[in-house]
């Protein structure tokens, strides 16, 4: 008896018919007050619920940052669960960007927090830290296989500061990022039509060609929008591996809202601008 469809198989279906957008939900108080909304639960459940709304049944990824919720307890994460529930019920695919990472059974109770099929918080993918070392994620990577969901690990990321973790080099003379990248390479290989473990690559960073980026696995891009990456940006950054690409935008929508038809308009925009960029290739 088969087990449950690898989120890389329904990542890629998704992409190809709703395009590759990844919408952010990140309910800071700065954008609750954009909205004309209270910096309280009430606020929080309004802002998600509209963009569930305005852009889960037409985008192929939505990303909930786990912090803006949490940093209300219980009923913050009531509200994120409800959110996930109505983005997956609208046909979305959720990412929980939560950034988990740990060892042992640490690890393993964050990612059924995220990735077992009981939890109230099941997503579709969950973004995870490395850096206690590769081998960490296992229980993570073990539980995304048998639950058809997968990861997105950190590996070139689009903060100033990440560099001096990313870039630095090994006895082997690669660096820290390249590695990271391999390790997902090898967990993809011979999938098709995509493996379900990517990387978060960030759009900022120029000409990544001393990079491979070809992993067989998807590669979530943040940047775009508010930290000046494009659209017109993706294939000089990404080269070959920009069909694989999941173009993240947050406040460039979200500052579009309370209105549900900005929202849609701002998303159908984005998407059509990354159709295009990966058309060109």
């Amino acid at each position: 008896m088969s087990g449950p469809e690898p989120f890389g198989a329904r990542l890629r279906r998704a992409m190809d018919a709703r395009g590759p957008l990844c919408v952010g939900i990140d309910p800071h108080a700065a954008l609750l007050a954009e909205w004309g909304l209270n910096d309280d639960v009430a606020g929080l459940e309004r802002f998600s619920r509209t963009v569930v709304e305005a852009v889960a049944d037409r985008v192929a990824v939505l990303k909930p940052q786990s912090a803006f919720f949490e940093r209300f307890g219980s009923r913050g994460i009531a509200v994120l669960e409800a959110s996930v529930t109505q983005a997956r019920a609208a046909g979305a695919l959720v990412v929980m960007d939560a950034k988990r990472g740990d060892i042992g059974s640490t690890m393993a109770a964050y990612a059924e927090s995220f990735l077992h099929p009981d939890s109230p918080l099941f997503s579709d993918a969950l973004t995870v830290s490395p850096y206690l070392g590769y081998g960490s994620l296992g229980p993570a990577v073990e539980l995304a296989r048998e639950s058809g969901t997968g990861l997105f690990v950190l590996a070139l990321t689009s903060n100033p500061e990440g560099g001096e973790v990313q870039h630095a080099v090994r006895a082997d003379g690669r660096n820290v990022g390249a590695t990271m990248l391999g390790h997902l390479a090898a967990e993809n290989a011979g999938e098709t039509p995509l493996g379900s473990f990517g990387a978060v690559v960030g759009a900022t960073l120029g000409d990544l060609s001393s990079y491979d980026l070809d992993i067989n696995g998807p590669l979530l891009a943040p940047g775009i929008g508010a930290q000046g990456a494009t659209a017109a940006d993706l294939p000089a950054v990404f080269g070959p591996a920009v069909r694989n690409v999941v173009p993240n935008v947050s406040r460039g929508v979200l500052r579009h809202g309370a209105d549900v038809v900005a929202l849609r308009d701002a998303a159908e925009r984005f998407s059509e601008e990354f159709r295009a960029a990966v058309a060109a290739m």
